[in-house]
């Protein structure tokens, strides 16, 4: 069928559109930072051989790595009010759920770019009298986060298209802002297709820059 192209409603709300792309990255800035801080420790806690600091830190990865982020961010939402005497946000809500979920992915990373670490250099910086905190940030995690920057620019990728999520508890990112523009102009094909553009532009500009970063690293090693 033949359909005639308006994005006129489009341009008419693209300062809603740019608030919307700004609160898209504002949710993803800080879930990545509290993700890959947090990841840190829970990767480190994974790697280590005391049941004190392992079966939480695994519980914690296996729960969230294995259920939807979509139901982990409706489920902050909306039942987590009812089991505490907190109230929280869309804004939070959505943090809580996307940063955990980016934990417990990152904790991975962190745990296999420990592992890749030659176990000289544990006996090495053991022999020299350094505790188990003292290995992990002065000898082993310096050279193991150079290995793992790929496969965190990729986690960043995937963490900037899970916010568009946060629309379905109301959070005014992009796609909730391009939702309610398209139910009040009834034009869901060309808001739609502007917010896949966006997405696109934005995620493919960074793709280019993940490039550029693995091929210098490859010259580097």
């Amino acid at each position: 069928m033949d359909y005639n192209w308006d994005f006129s409603s489009v341009l008419a709300n693209k300062a809603l559109l740019l608030v919307g792309l700004q609160n898209s990255l504002i949710l993803g800035g800080t879930c990545l930072v509290l993700g890959l801080f947090f990841g840190m420790f829970v990767g480190a806690a994974r790697y280590s051989r005391k049941p004190i600091f392992y079966w939480p830190a695994t519980a914690l990865v296996e729960v969230f790595r294995n259920t939807p982020v979509l139901v982990q961010i409706m489920w902050f939402f909306f039942a987590f009010p009812i089991i505490s005497p907190f109230e929280i946000d869309a804004f939070t809500a959505a943090a809580l759920g996307l940063t955990l979920n980016t934990t417990a992915f990152s904790s991975e990373i962190y745990r296999a770019g420990i592992q890749s670490i030659h176990k000289g250099q544990w006996e090495a910086s053991k022999a020299l009298g350094m505790n188990y905190f003292q290995q992990m940030t002065r000898i082993i995690m310096p050279q193991a986060v150079r290995r793992m920057i790929p496969a965190f620019m990729n986690r960043i990728i995937e963490l900037i298209k899970m916010t568009s999520l946060a629309s379905v508890i109301a959070y005014g990112e992009l796609m909730y802002q391009a939702k309610s523009i398209s139910t009040i102009s009834f034009n869901p094909i060309e808001m739609y297709t502007s917010v896949a553009l966006i997405f696109f532009v934005l995620i493919f500009t960074f793709s280019l820059f993940v490039q550029r970063i693995e091929k210098y690293l490859s010259l580097k090693g």
